[in-house]
């Protein structure tokens, strides 16, 4: 199950197991359970993978395996993977019950049919759900909500009802409980703040590279929000995140159905301007970002020669052929 409500929480699926269980003289030996895990794919179910390496292992002490319907076998977006699924069991001798559906799993052609079909209607339902899903966060993003994920250095989640009234900051790892609950970015300690500005005047106007920025950082021992010293990466993500000049930016990164992971182009993200307390100067980041697409438009095409910097950056590209 991904959520606990409704018929999918686990206890309840478990209770009509049982109940199918007792009606039909079965002995329940193991329960496999995968609780807060989507059904979109094998990766991340530990559960239903120990239970199909007993499977394939030929040496399984059981002699059926009872899943609640179809849909809680797995949500997959081919059909055909979980058809696989229970060939494989079917094969090693073992029979898969479905105990909330209204057929039963005979292998006749009727069953066959109600099978594919809801395996099917899973699949899109998911589809179906993950538009709806991004819609949704889209149009709270519009709103100047934030949408998961760790703040930032210099930055903190601070949760607020639907009045926008603020109930308290969030530490790393906490999570809001209430639905009508949102969550906001706002600055986060003076020093903090600082560090940030400093890393921007650097960059822009000092010329050093980002590499160099973090050597300077992790010498002075201050350290990143993770809590781990300075790369070129964390100090690349702080020069070149909206965030910091209050703009509530999402869908920089689709991964829908986890299907495969990618990067969006620019015009495709979903932007807030001015969602938050800026801690950054616009017009310095605006110097940076045209700094550091730059760089990467000139060494991205390999030309030699200089890269076409705004003004007063040429010791930053002299100095930034790491990149």
């Amino acid at each position: 199950m991904s959520t606990d409500h409704q018929k999918y929480s686990t206890e309840n699926q478990l209770d009509v197991i049982r109940r199918y269980a007792s009606a039909r003289g079965l002995e329940i030996l193991r329960v496999f359970e995968d609780s807060g895990r989507s059904g979109l794919r094998l990766d991340g179910r530990e559960a239903l993978q120990r239970l199909m390496a007993e499977v394939h292992s030929g040496n399984a002490d059981f002699s059926a395996i009872l899943v609640y319907d179809v849909s809680r076998w797995g949500r997959y977006q081919d059909a055909d993977e979980g058809a696989y699924h229970e060939h494989v069991c079917s094969r090693a001798g073992i029979r898969v019950h479905y105990c909330g559906e209204q057929f039963e799993n005979d292998g006749s052609i009727g069953s066959n049919l109600l099978k594919t079909v809801k395996r099917v209607m899973a699949g899109e339902y998911s589809r179906e759900l993950s538009v709806k899903v991004f819609a949704g966060q889209c149009r709270l993003v519009e709103l100047g909500f934030r949408q998961g994920g760790a703040p930032g250095y210099g930055l903190r989640r601070v949760l607020v009802d639907e009045h926008r009234n603020a109930k308290g900051e969030l530490a790393r790892g906490e999570r809001k409980s209430l639905q009508t609950d949102r969550v906001v970015l706002v600055p986060g300690p003076a020093h903090e703040v600082d560090v940030v500005r400093r890393m921007y005047r650097m960059f822009v106007d000092d010329g050093r590279p980002e590499r160099e920025i973090a050597a300077a950082l992790n010498f002075e021992g201050v350290l990143s929000d993770l809590g781990r010293p300075w790369t070129r990466a964390s100090v690349h993500q702080v020069l070149t995140n909206e965030k910091y000049i209050g703009n509530n930016v999402f869908n920089k990164v689709s991964f829908k159905l986890k299907q495969r992971r990618v990067v969006n182009p620019r015009e495709m993200w979903v932007r807030a301007e001015s969602a938050y307390p800026s801690i950054v100067d616009r017009a310095l980041f605006d110097r940076a970002r045209a700094i550091v697409d730059a760089l990467a438009a000139f060494f991205g095409r390999g030309t030699p020669g200089p890269p076409p910097l705004a003004a007063g950056a040429t010791r930053c590209a002299l100095g930034s052929h790491d990149r």
